[in-house]
């Protein structure tokens, strides 16, 4: 699947309550999720992984809706790896 084929999924399943809900909301809720991520990650949880980090992408984009931010156009800021140093593998200091 396409990054801007799951934004429009995401939108046409969500957006109505998304926007009732305000980005306020939304965000809290896609707070929770990463914070289940960490969860599934520090108990290993393999099983779980699956499911949370779907979730966190699903409650990341529905945000990105809200505010009008095209994935596919954000993710080109990666295009060509890191978008400080411009290289694959990253040489920035941490």
């Amino acid at each position: 699947m396409e990054i801007k084929e799951f934004q429009k999924i995401i939108k046409d399943t969500y957006y109505e309550k998304d926007k009732r809900r305000g980005v306020e909301g939304t965000f809290r809720w896609f707070v929770e999720e990463v914070g289940e991520l960490a969860k599934a990650i520090r108990r290993g949880d393999r099983e779980n992984l699956m499911e949370e980090f779907s979730d966190v992408m699903a409650w990341l984009f529905s945000l990105a809706n809200l505010e009008g931010i095209d994935m596919e156009e954000a993710a080109q800021r990666y295009a060509h790896g890191c978008p400080k140093c411009g290289h694959i593998p990253c040489t920035c200091d941490e």
